[in-house]
């Protein structure tokens, strides 16, 4: 009979210790540990995460009932004043690096996108956590509230996050934006509230395709119309030229069948066909989804910490939980969703088989027996 470790244990595997400690090496900051290690503390953080734990008390309580379990993760007796210490202490920038590796083997192992093009293609959005100002005063927002934001640059092979970087909710979507550093030849989506004409000229200037929306109150000059019968759907293709853009730039007018609503995308994309660029519009719609899954399934809207330290130390753990949970989806090859396989790995965390037996469900061999009469015992 095979024996197996716990599911918790296959899934973290693809991120060796002797590579975490090397970073963690690095990242320490304090005197070095005397009885506990930033491994523990990420795989109690990372145990919280998956199992939905609401504070670090529920979290240790929990790791206390599975003691006898947690023997092949190598971990150390975690109490709530010593989890509570690390996170709000030692440098949160490890987890951003530990983060980096797992991208990297999740990237090893995604699918390509849908589209004509072998180029990257970047989808950006920004999302907004409220936060208690009083609580976090750090979290600068409004006058009276706080907030952080989540800017993030999701990759269209495998839906990763390529990109990612949270800042108060003073920060404007496009000044991160101009911080990305982005693969010459690639493309990248957005929506309106990215528009800046200096940025689409210096995407223009180092070769990177942008596709997004057009604002009503543009200032715009038309130029000639496309050659060529428009596809279904497509109301407009032509030639602009945009304020202070010297080179011209392409509008597509496009209808939504299902609901009617008429879009204007603005691209450099002279390339391509006017219905792929409506594609590449509509698959924005993927870091939405993300940005939704993100938030139903892991603990990144409520902290256990009030540090910005903590914060970020909860939020990129949280990003590491969905990397290994897209790691799995990608090599298992099972055919069902992330959200699945999440819900599943969260009722069979500390389960000692196969993880793939998990999702599939057991042999029935129907074995013949005789049948018993009560009337033959009469």
């Amino acid at each position: 009979m095979c024996h197996y470790n716990t599911i918790l244990h296959q899934i973290t595997a693809i991120l060796p210790r002797h590579i975490f400690d090397y970073h963690a090496d690095i990242h320490h900051k304090g005197q070095k540990f005397r009885k506990y290690d930033r491994w523990s503390q990420f795989m109690a953080m990372l145990i919280g995460q998956l199992t939905g734990r609401k504070s670090l008390r529920d979290i240790t309580h929990n790791l206390k009932a599975q003691q006898k379990r947690l023997y092949h993760l190598g971990m150390k007796p975690t109490s709530r004043a010593t989890l509570a210490r690390v996170n709000e202490q030692q440098p949160a920038s490890l987890y951003q690096v530990v983060f980096r590796e797992l991208l990297a083997k999740c990237q090893h192992l995604a699918p390509g996108h849908n589209f004509s093009f072998n180029a990257k293609l970047y989808l950006l959005d920004t999302t907004t956590i409220q936060l208690c100002l009083a609580v976090f005063p750090w979290a600068e927002f409004r006058t009276r509230k706080g907030a952080i934001k989540l800017h993030t640059g999701l990759d269209a092979e495998g839906y990763l996050p390529a990109f990612m970087d949270m800042t108060n909710g003073k920060v404007h979507e496009i000044n991160w934006a101009r911080t990305l550093t982005l693969p010459k030849g690639s493309f990248v989506c957005f929506d309106r509230g990215f528009t800046d004409y200096n940025w689409y000229a210096d995407l223009m200037e180092n070769n990177i395709f942008f596709v997004t929306r057009l604002k009503k109150n543009a200032d715009v000059e038309y130029l000639l119309k496309r050659a060529g019968r428009k596809a279904k759907g497509i109301t407009n293709d032509q030639q602009i030229r945009l304020n202070g853009i010297k080179d011209p730039l392409r509008v597509v007018g496009y209808v939504d069948p299902e609901t009617g609503k008429q879009y204007r995308y603005v691209t450099n994309a002279h390339h391509l066909k006017a219905t792929e660029i409506a594609d590449i519009y509509k698959e924005r719609w993927m870091i939405e989804q993300f940005f939704k899954w993100i938030k139903q399934n892991l603990r990144i809207k409520t902290f256990l910490g009030t540090s910005e330290n903590a914060v970020l130390t909860q939020v990129w753990i949280a990003l590491c939980v969905y990397l290994l949970v897209a790691y799995q989806h990608f090599k298992s090859k099972l055919g069902i969703s992330m959200t699945q396989i999440f819900r599943v790995v969260q009722l069979n965390l500390f389960a000692q088989c196969n993880f793939i037996e998990l999702f599939k469900p057991p042999d029935r061999q129907l074995v013949d027996t005789p049948q018993l009469s009560i009337f033959d015992q009469l």
